[in-house]
């Protein structure tokens, strides 16, 4: 049995990192690497007479804030990067439900982005957006307002991709960011970090509200909001799914068709996983079974890790408790549109 549970090796998964496509969906995106500022690739466009009221400044969101306070009234807040999908109304209406006014933040955050990432053709779609949450409705309840603020509202120093350019203040959550999904993206949980702190710094949300699609991010999250002692309830919420299984995620729109039938062995190898466990807690053997189901499709040199780890640490783990259970968590490539590879994660819980 290898000492650590993960797949592939720490090495391997850097290799493979290297020598794959990275988020290169588009041509476009040279000219961000290269040229085009991080601002005009973030921009959230003007909406057009929005049935929802529109806030763009850290000001305008502290004055709306207060009047909730002077009302008494509760405030949840869903932070998301746009392009949404059924998974961030399923955020959205648990806020309706759980709190007197809603804020939902569309702003595609720069600095969780890495040079060679996809930040200029990251999906967007402003008004689809606005409308999707102007049709939110729950116990009389909607969502009473949007932040979409501007770059040089959230990093006034600017944000250079390159993390050895940048400036001014940022925040890591030490010994949740290095692994998983940050061992491939070293600057993300920073970016994470950061950007949540604004918001929360910003908001004061009674409840904050995020997916279990994005798991490590919800376990940064929470020690983050416990560690530098913010008033803000965590809420996860399960993650939202497509027919077949497949997690939904706005990068989905990068794929064709048939990827996306495909790719229904991702979901298909987690729920091998847990009727693994259900035998054998051995995590190697839980992996096996994640890897031998998504190489029914996939080539197994596109999976960047699958890794059985603990729910609140994160430690790999080479058995799972089973009065504890466990987070599998998983990265694949997938062929996209544009003859590249589209990064897809997911987990389940043990």
């Amino acid at each position: 049995m290898a000492s650590r549970s993960r797949w592939p090796s720490t090495r391997s998964a850097l290799r493979l990192f290297n020598l794959l496509p990275s988020y290169n969906l588009s041509p476009l995106l040279y000219t961000v690497r290269h040229n085009c500022s991080v601002a005009a690739a973030a921009e959230v466009p003007e909406s057009r007479k929005s049935p929802i009221q529109i806030l763009r400044t850290a000001a305008e969101v502290r004055s709306w804030r207060r009047e909730q306070l002077a009302k008494g009234l509760t405030v949840g807040l869903v932070p998301t990067m746009g392009a949404l999908h059924a998974g961030h109304m399923r955020l959205v209406q648990s806020s309706m439900r759980m709190n007197d006014a809603t804020m939902v933040s569309i702003f595609v955050n720069p600095s969780q982005f890495a040079p060679t990432e996809d930040l200029e053709s990251y999906p967007r779609d402003f008004d689809a957006d606005i409308e999707q949450l102007a049709a939110q409705d729950g116990d009389n309840r909607e969502v009473d307002v949007v932040f979409a603020p501007r770059v040089e509202e959230m990093y006034p120093n600017g944000i250079p991709l390159n993390v050895a350019e940048q400036k001014g203040a940022f925040v890591t959550v030490q010994g949740l960011s290095e692994q998983l999904e940050g061992r491939i993206r070293p600057q993300f949980f920073r970016g994470v970090a950061t950007v949540v702190s604004k918001l929360l710094n910003i908001v004061t949300p009674d409840r904050v509200y995020f997916g279990q699609k994005d798991i490590q991010q919800t376990v940064v999250v929470k020690r983050l909001v416990q560690d530098l002692c913010y008033g803000s309830v965590v809420h996860v919420v399960t993650t939202s799914r497509d027919a077949n299984g497949l997690a939904l995620s706005s990068r989905n729109a990068y794929l064709t068709e048939q990827t996306r039938q495909d790719a229904a062995v991702i979901y298909k190898g987690l729920q091998n996983a847990v009727m693994v466990y259900r035998q054998n807690t051995a995590a190697e053997k839980i992996i096996e079974a994640v890897v031998s189901t998504i190489t029914e499709k996939f080539d197994k040199d596109d999976i960047e890790y699958v890794c059985v780890n603990d729910k609140d640490t994160l430690e790999e783990l080479e058995t799972v408790h089973p009065l504890k259970g466990a987070i599998v968590s998983l990265a694949v490539r997938v062929p996209n549109k544009f003859g590249g590879k589209t990064r897809l994660i997911d987990n389940i819980l043990l």
